[in-house]
């Protein structure tokens, strides 16, 4: 999708024609050449309306890099302890409604939604070759964003019939759960009926992508048998492999800029350096903010770029991989063994024993030494794997012990990853399988802002989540200016 995000430069959506000026030019009929009723009139319209759909994942770092420090797998960091505030709160479990930052994911996927449904709304208008590919892609997008905020708000208002317009918040209820997966279900199956087995280009979702949501949606609906059947197919489908597996591979190169959109990416989000950002609008970027704010503060030295020093791996993160586990330090940067190695120096910014400084960082997204444009920190190019291979793999074999499906392939799934990995099989059964699928989770996904969730779901929060409280911390509140606007419509989450 790397032409995807250059393209995104050049959409304009409305245009104003060129005139002389007069002293009653407010007066030209018509102000407007394109509108919301005359646009989708060609091919190039759909496609356009789909970079802009595709455009909005790149704001979803925040996603990522709080789904992390809201788990017991890093710690907030920052400067100090007052550093983006609303991160601070999240790694303390004590978050708000008045919180900017759950707002960012509010509003972003939201904002995601929107655009997808905007092409939805609009899918009949004209008909030209590949044009379900083009809907089945918008179907998939809106299926990904509102599953994001499923999984950070419960129940939200949905919309079959298109985009929400002023007004719809007081007339639109929050949908109930059962109300929303199936709606989100919808979606995936049409995507999954309808999407190119091969992705039209690089950074465009294939029906692979959309089975392994899908897949994941039932996982998290506790459909185990449905989504072993969507997880099977991928597998079987031949067109995916663990990286590092084969030859002219190296798995420790996995999270580099030669391992992009590999055969082990069935979906993943794409960032570029060759546009400048700035703080007044984060989510304009086109590079990966969610990487320069993991960066090493003050970081001088070789491979690495600095950064902010937000979302710091625990020890106790760091400590829970087995050993000889190679997933470890490419997982995992031990700064002082580093500095030490290599003679790199760094700052330590906060040093709050709760939220501050542990002396690792998550070396997935660590920023590269790199020739980004603008802000270094907030144009980083680094792609997010969104959806891997071995995670399909490890939702697969948890899907299958859990159903009591089939135990032999759920083991033979877990030890493809762990072989790679180049650990030893486990031989386990029952309830000892199932814990050793979720440690391997942990292991293979760290860093990549799954835990929390993975924890929600499993109902394994509360034991591993320092101030967690049960019925209250499953999902996060409904950012208060939203329950204001509904006048009332929307209810908040339980506690909040």
């Amino acid at each position: 999708m790397r032409k995807i995000n250059k393209k995104i430069a050049t959409i304009v959506l409305a245009s104003l024609a060129v005139l002389g000026c007069s002293d009653d030019f407010t007066d030209v009929n018509p102000r407007y050449t394109i509108n919301s009723e005359t646009y989708f009139a060609s091919e190039d319209d759909y496609n356009n309306a789909l970079i802009g759909a595709y455009d909005i994942l790149q704001s979803t770092y925040v996603n990522v890099i709080l789904g992390e420090i809201a788990s017991d797998n890093t710690h907030a960091g920052g400067e100090s302890a007052n550093d983006v505030v609303g991160w601070q709160q999240v790694d303390r479990m004590e978050h708000t409604p008045i919180n900017d930052n759950l707002d960012d994911i509010w509003d972003w996927n939201f904002a995601g939604v929107q655009r997808a449904s905007y092409i939805l709304e609009n899918k009949d208008k004209i008909d030209f070759e590949g044009k379900a590919q083009i809907i089945a892609e918008a179907s998939f997008l809106r299926a990904y964003f509102n599953f994001e905020l499923l999984k950070w708000f419960g129940p939200i208002p949905i919309k079959p019939e298109g985009q929400f317009v002023l007004g719809d918040e007081t007339t639109f209820p929050r949908a109930s759960k059962e109300e929303v997966y199936t709606y989100i279900e919808n979606d995936l199956m049409y995507a999954v009926d309808n999407l190119a087995e091969d992705a039209p280009e690089i950074g465009r979702v294939a029906k692979g992508a959309a089975q392994s949501l899908l897949g994941k949606v039932y996982l998290y609906e506790e459909k185990f048998s449905e989504a072993a059947s969507q997880f099977n197919e991928v597998i079987s489908s031949g067109k995916y492999h663990l990286y590092g597996t084969e030859a002219g591979e190296n798995y420790e190169n996995l999270f580099e800029y030669l391992a992009e959109n590999s055969p082990e990416s069935v979906f993943e989000v794409q960032y570029t350096g060759t546009e400048g950002a700035g703080f007044e609008c984060l989510q304009c970027s086109e590079g990966n903010v969610m990487v320069g704010f993991s960066g090493i503060r003050g970081y001088s030295g070789p491979v690495f770029a600095s950064g902010y020093g937000f979302n710091l791996p625990t020890q106790e993160a760091y400590e829970s991989f087995e050993g000889g586990d190679a997933r470890k330090d490419v997982t995992v940067l031990d700064i002082e063994a580093w500095a030490a190695e290599t003679g790199a120096t760094y700052n330590i910014g906060n040093q709050d024993p709760e939220t501050g400084h542990t002396g690792y960082y998550n070396r997935k997204y660590l920023p590269r030494q790199n020739d980004n444009l603008g802000d270094a920190n907030l144009t980083q190019p680094n792609n997010y794997r969104a959806i891997r291979y071995a995670d399909v793999l490890l939702m697969a074999a948890e899907a299958m012990v859990r159903g009591n499906l089939d135990e032999g392939q759920a083991r033979n799934y877990l030890n493809q990853v762990r072989n790679r990995a180049g650990l030893d099989d486990v031989s386990t059964s029952g309830n000892a399988l199932l814990d050793d699928i979720y440690a391997d989770r942990r292991s293979e996904m760290m860093g990549e802002g799954h835990r929390f969730f993975d924890l929600v779901r499993t109902g394994r929060a509360t034991e591993n989540i320092e101030g967690f409280t049960a019925g209250k911390n499953e999902v996060f509140p409904i950012p208060l200016e939203e329950i204001q606007f509904s006048n009332g419509n929307w209810k908040q989450n339980e506690g909040y």
